[in-house]
């Protein structure tokens, strides 16, 4: 990692499965993968063991990557009230560890998080994991789609903090980038006009 990349651990928070990615990203908004990985436990196990586990799995990331910053997919309603509420226990693990750790936390939407990666916020999950593939030039998509997601919103955070200043060379980025940085240019002239 150089000095002037950020390291970001993103969390796609669940209990059975945690997505958990780390990616460097330096000042042209150019990604590398660090770490990708899925933390599991069993649908059967008491929840507190299975929020222990998460916890376990985050802190050894943590540990073992030295991130700079977290951040968390926002939990959203869904019509599962059981799968919304294991979602946000384990956001709030997520959450948690990374206070613990002196971290910079952060929550971004899955429409916000699809937006950033593939420059629509409604895209599947076979065109991020196509995308995070070609940003950070894999051979394959990463998998299960919960270590994808977990990328792109290591990414999603990286490239918000960054601006869109922070990609001079445009010409290096993809499109789903250059559409990014673009949305923020107008959204900032939007709010310096007062609008």
């Amino acid at each position: 990692m150089t000095s002037s990349s950020l390291r970001v651990l993103g969390i796609d928070p669940g209990l059975t499965r945690c997505g958990v990615g780390i990616v460097d990203v330096d000042g042209s908004r150019r990604g590398t993968l660090v770490h990708v990985g899925v933390i599991r436990s069993s649908p059967d196990a008491p929840i507190g063991e299975r929020l222990a586990i998460v916890a376990a799995g985050i802190r050894e990331v943590i540990s073992a990557h030295s991130p700079q910053a977290v951040a968390v997919e926002r939990v959203f309603a869904q019509q599962n009230t059981h799968t919304v509420m294991g979602t946000a226990q384990a956001s709030g693990v997520a959450l948690l560890l990374a206070a613990e750790a002196g971290l910079p936390a952060a929550t971004h939407t899955p429409s916000e998080v699809k937006a950033a990666v593939t420059g629509y916020g409604s895209a599947d999950k076979r065109q991020v994991q196509a995308m995070i593939a070609r940003i950070l030039r894999l051979d394959a998509p990463p998998q299960p789609a919960d270590a994808a997601d977990a990328i792109a919103i290591a990414l999603c955070h990286a490239w918000r903090r960054g601006g869109a200043g922070a990609a001079s060379a445009a010409g290096g980025l993809t499109p789903a980038q250059r559409a990014w940085a673009d949305a923020e240019r107008v959204a900032r002239t939007y709010v310096r006009r007062g609008a």
